[in-house]
């Protein structure tokens, strides 16, 4: 039984929450909430015994084996840093950080950690459909000329993604574009693309870009064409077109369609297979994926097209 202690209450804990109530041999024993009403709230939705804002007394607890951290994204690298100096195992939000200096010092403590399992959520790489393709893909039956990405949210006022009031400010580019291009780096296997970008003009009060274009350009050859904003009206996510060779493939959350909108049979479920591959790993079933450490040249092109914005 791997025990676990997930620190927040938002929108995000919410669906590891809803993943976590499908799987067997794991047990939420607590939650370290920012807020105590909403905590206490999460805490007798899912029926987990702890709710405290306490986080350093969570991580002294010997009947805790694993963290999960979805707390704001500003938190990230100061939680995963004491929770595995507590020697407790890591499945961390994305982003791991909001500048690259914290994103690499959060990865040299987990290569000083071997026997601790670090991972982030970078979840697309669960995703059945874009595992179905990185597989065509390895395998030579479908090669990528370009992947054509669109994110979308409404996020004008600072609400999460159930439209409630959030205490601090998401970002589009070191979160909502991290997924996308860790996707194509995982993809083509190019950590260093080529990369450039534009955003637009910055929200008023939020302070933040609220659209951006970027492009990446693998060593293959193979192209990235990702917008993003949090001015759309719906509809919400990421839309993916998969240019290839042998076939045009839209993909959206976990399902697939072709050219002609006929559905591709697949199984799996993204958060459900990530968080079961956290829990593998933990009980050595499997070797870690996404780990901490590989996701660093998707945090390092980030911090280049960051720095080409404030250019």
């Amino acid at each position: 039984m791997v025990r676990i202690g997930i620190v927040g209450e938002g929108a995000i804990a919410d669906v590891h929450m809803q993943s976590l109530s499908c799987m067997v041999g794991i047990k939420v024993v607590a939650v370290v909430y920012g807020d105590a009403m909403a905590g206490n709230a999460f805490a007798a939705k899912w029926n987990i015994a702890t709710a405290t804002a306490d986080l350093d007394a969570i991580l002294g607890r010997d009947d805790i084996d694993a963290v999960i951290i979805a707390s704001p994204s500003s938190l990230h690298p100061e939680h995963a840093t004491k929770a595995l100096k507590a020697g407790k195992h890591v499945l961390l939000e994305i982003p791991m950080g909001l500048d690259l200096a914290a994103c690499e010092a959060l990865a040299e403590l987990c290569d000083t950690r071997p026997a601790q399992v670090a991972m982030a959520c970078h979840t697309r790489r669960f995703s059945p459909a874009h595992r179905h393709l990185k597989a065509r893909i390895d395998e030579g039956s479908f090669v990528l000329h370009h992947l054509v990405a669109e994110t979308y949210f409404f996020r004008r006022s600072n609400l999460n993604m159930h439209g409630k009031p959030r205490s601090w400010v998401d970002n589009l580019l070191w979160h909502h574009a991290c997924h996308t291009i860790d996707l194509f780096i995982w993809l083509t296997g190019d950590p260093e693309p080529q990369a450039f970008g534009h955003a637009g003009p910055r929200h008023p009060v939020l302070g933040i870009p609220m659209d951006m274009s970027i492009a990446l350009k693998a060593s293959n050859g193979a192209l990235l064409s990702l917008a993003l904003s949090f001015n759309n009206q719906g509809p919400f996510g990421g839309f993916y077109r998969y240019i290839g060779d042998t076939g045009t493939f839209h993909v959206f959350r976990d399902g697939m369609t072709d050219h002609e909108h006929k559905s591709v049979p697949l199984s799996g479920a993204a958060f459900v297979d990530q968080n079961q591959a956290f829990i593998d790993a933990i009980n050595g079933d499997r070797a870690v994926q996404s780990s901490i450490s590989d996701l660093l040249p998707a945090m390092r092109v980030i911090d280049y097209i960051d720095r080409i914005f404030h250019s």
